[in-house]
């Protein structure tokens, strides 16, 4: 299996902010009182001035601060390989390369953009960030970011997760973060929830309810957003400007680029910094793929809906299946979220998003095959674009048709060893989402399309 490098002093000292390059920016996130956009006074309780600036900053090209620059050292760059043996196992004529995030101390993409987040939050005098998690990569993430730099962090952590993947909460307590379950006795939200069903297994939505109560009601806290937010697709395109250079070292160029896809954090870093060629005319489909289960990309509506399960955070114009649903407990927990990003919304919205959405056994069989062939064991997340890429290289042999595939491998799955033993007994259940059920939690949230 060939590798890539790049030399540390070639990790990118600046983010690329691709608004500036869109046909148009996405909506303004709006007000869940007034349904006008959010004032700056808003965003700036909710998250540290630096980064409520970035949300909306027109700027091409965004400095990574020095600290940050020297925590990326740690394991930036993260290396491009080559799969010869997958290759080889599918007789493709196709190229398949993937960017290997899993290179990171917290084992996923997700600390690219904690590192930054705590960094400003410690510059600013925050105490603690508090924050949600759905299989817990972004709340191990937060919480390592949180130790090197000073800042306590509270994770509420989607209820399934916290029981069905105990390494990573024990992996995060280790860092020194206080991890609870989402729904949970500690906020009168999570109470409301477990509630209304105390068996409850919690969704990411939920789990913003909770910590959004918690930021409202403590002056000293922030919320740590892994996803969904511009600013968090800004700091992970340092995926997509690596792989960008280390392709280029071996004169080769995309003709595909996957991720899996819960928000959009990976696939943003990944594709973003290609979107500028697609818009001016080169032949390059970005694929996501997703769960069967939680199909919001391929069984959602564009419109506007709650960025929480309780209506009590920003309302966004995104793909979403409605800030009711509670998606089926799989084991890929960090793509249980009932809406994309408002910026994988647009792209998605303006034909520059195709979507693909695949059933869990399909999805651990494409990550098992890719474990004995390569040695990596990817997450559950990341073996949903494994079996994307496997899909895209069968059509490239079918048609006769060489093609470059470059696909996020978004972290490692040695803290889901409980899934791929579930997988390997045959326990594993496909739950496809129920028309009846999107359709009752799509409700129309009354702000005007």
């Amino acid at each position: 299996m060939a590798r890539i490098d790049l030399p540390v002093d070639r990790i990118p000292d600046r983010w690329y902010n691709v608004l500036p390059d869109l046909p148009r920016a996405p909506d303004e996130l709006l007000d869940p009182k007034s349904g006008k956009p959010l004032s700056q006074d808003y965003l700036e309780r909710l998250l540290p001035r630096a980064l409520a600036a970035q949300e909306r900053s027109l700027e091409r090209w965004i400095s990574v601060p020095d600290e940050v620059a020297a925590g990326y050292r740690m394991w930036r760059p993260t290396p491009v390989y080559r799969a010869h043996a997958l290759e080889r196992e599918l007789d493709t004529p196709a190229e398949i390369y993937f960017k290997y995030e899993g290179e990171s101390p917290s084992g996923s993409h997700k600390l690219n953009s904690a590192l930054a987040q705590a960094y400003y939050a410690k510059q600013e005098g925050v105490r603690r960030l508090v924050t949600d998690t759905g299989a817990g990569q972004w709340g191990t993430a937060l919480a390592l970011a949180g130790a090197l730099m000073g800042i306590e962090v509270t994770v509420y952590m989607v209820r399934a997760s916290y029981h069905h993947k105990p390494g990573r909460r024990h992996l995060m307590e280790t860092f020194g973060a206080t991890v609870l379950p989402s729904p949970g006795e500690f906020t009168n939200v999570g109470r409301f929830f477990l509630n209304e069903d105390p068996d409850h297994p919690g969704s990411e939505a939920t789990a913003v309810s909770e910590a959004l109560e918690v930021v409202y009601s403590d002056p000293e806290s922030r919320f740590a957003m892994g996803a969904f937010a511009n600013h968090v697709l800004l700091h992970q395109t340092l995926i997509g400007l690596e792989a960008r250079e280390q392709l280029e070292l071996v004169d080769r160029e995309p003709d595909y680029l996957v991720a899996s896809l819960g928000c959009g954090s990976n696939m943003g870093g990944l594709a973003l910094p290609w979107v500028s060629d697609k818009l001016n005319g080169r032949d390059l489909t970005i694929l996501a793929a997703e769960p069967e289960a939680c199909p919001t990309l391929t069984g959602g509506e564009y419109r506007w809906d709650f960025a929480d399960a309780s209506g009590t955070g920003p309302l966004a114009r995104t793909y979403t299946l409605g800030h009711d649903f509670v998606p089926p407990p799989i084991h890929a927990g960090g793509l249980r979220y009932h809406g994309a990003a408002p910026l994988a919304g647009l792209l998605r919205a303006e034909g520059l998003l195709d979507a693909i959405a695949y059933p869990q056994n399909e999805v651990f069989k494409a990550g098992s095959l890719f474990a004995r062939l390569t040695g990596f064991l990817p997450a559950p997340e990341t073996a949903h674009a494994i079996r994307a890429v496997i899909d895209v290289a069968q059509e490239c042999k079918e048609q006769g048709r060489k093609a470059t595939i470059l696909f996020c491998y978004s972290g490692h799955g040695l803290l889901d060893l409980g899934a791929y033993g579930k997988f390997n007994a045959g326990e594993l259940q496909d739950v496809e989402t129920m028309a009846e059920s999107l359709k009752a939690a799509s409700s129309e949230t009354g702000v005007p399309a």
